[in-house]
């Protein structure tokens, strides 16, 4: 209701302007190539306006005549950037599907109407691999390694190639040259870090582990195992050989995650050989009460070394309480009043434990 009123009154005004433009007095003398008019000033003014419109209009026609293969040409550019994004899609939706060939032939349409786009190539390189012609997939991803935009992509492709075909060499040199392109890639960075702690270099592993970023305290909590578990296994290589030096790495793990039981074992191992059983004891202890964790009630159980298997269980009570807290606690009890010939209280440890875990204790 309101806009059709507005609509009225704007017609009216316009009107009444018209009417007055019309009616002023005076008259306009033009003279054009011998030719002399004499309109009234609001005559003239209207024919000028719609001279301006009729030249207006003619402009118009004329531009779009001339415009119309332009126009043309980008209706039908667009129309071919949407088949594109289209068999770009129905691609991505066949490789999810499990249907690689047709997405191979989607991904090739999509290059076909979307010359130069990186997404469509790598469609189908990945349709190759899924399809298991590894020269063709080969060739595509090479191809977008010069792409900055698809370099990493690429060689993600490539290292899951040289991973299929058990070529492990090959498959870290690509996950090396994708840390040197992009060092927060978290796939490549734990590849390159397996890589290392599996061939034993400790010194290049800690260095990639220090220069690594941590934001959050999660990726802090996930910085801090890694070290952990180098120093673990550094210790662990060097225990019989070295010990006051695997002690060193034992300990070092165990700052870094206090309730470390790999590390927690090897370092209790030295004390009691070093004969320092007291220090074993309470690093054990401590360790038990944070995890529960069996090999640590083994290796309490034998911190003297030579002891009875009553003595032993006698230290083992020390440390669990009865009725045993856990399956873990009620398994080792068990154990060791079966090695001591103490049947009632391996009964009384097994009671609360399932059938099935009673006759596992029993056999052991």
């Amino acid at each position: 209701m309101i806009r059709l009123a507005s609509w009225i009154v704007s017609s009216l005004v316009i009107a009444a302007i018209a009417a007055w433009v019309i009616s002023l007095p005076g008259t306009l003398t033009l003279e054009v190539a011998g030719w002399r008019m004499q309109p009234r000033l609001g005559t003239a003014v209207v024919l000028l306006l719609v001279s301006a419109a009729l030249i207006i209009i003619v402009w118009s026609v004329v531009r779009r005549v001339l415009g119309a293969p332009r126009a043309m040409a980008r209706r039908s550019a667009k129309r071919r950037r949407e088949q594109g994004v289209q068999a770009l899609s129905d691609a991505v939706i066949a490789l999810q599907s499990g249907d690689p060939a047709r997405a191979r032939l989607m991904a090739r349409e999509a290059q076909a109407r979307l010359p130069g786009s990186g997404a469509a190539k790598l469609l189908e390189a990945r349709a190759d691999l899924a399809l298991g012609d590894m020269p063709a997939a080969r060739e595509h991803y090479r191809a977008l390694i010069d792409n900055e935009r698809t370099a990493v992509a690429a060689l993600t492709g490539l290292y899951d190639q040289a991973r299929a075909q058990n070529r492990e060499d090959v498959a870290i040199t690509f996950a090396k040259k994708t840390l040197a392109l992009a060092p927060q890639t978290q796939w490549a960075s734990q590849a390159v870090f397996d890589d290392l702690t599996a061939r034993g270099q400790w010194a290049e592993a800690v260095a990639m582990v220090n220069t690594e970023q941590a934001p959050s305290r999660e990726d802090k909590a996930k910085k801090r195992r890694k070290q952990a578990v180098i120093e673990t296994a550094r210790a662990r290589e060097s225990e019989v050989g070295q010990p006051n030096a695997a002690l060193d790495h034992a300990l070092t793990a165990l700052k870094l995650l206090p309730d470390f039981v790999p590390a927690a074992l090897i370092a209790s191992r030295i004390y009691i050989n070093r004969g320092e059983a007291r220090r074993a004891q309470s690093l054990l202890r401590r360790i038990w009460r944070a995890t529960g964790h069996p090999d640590v009630a083994a290796l309490y159980a034998h911190s003297h070394p030579g002891a009875s298997a009553v003595e032993r269980l006698k230290r083992l009570r020390e440390i669990i309480d009865m009725p045993p807290p856990h399956r873990a606690a009620g398994m080792a009890l068990a154990r060791a009043a079966i090695d001591a010939y103490d049947w009632p209280l391996a009964r009384t440890a097994l009671e609360p434990l399932p059938a099935q875990t009673q006759r596992r204790a029993s056999a052991a």
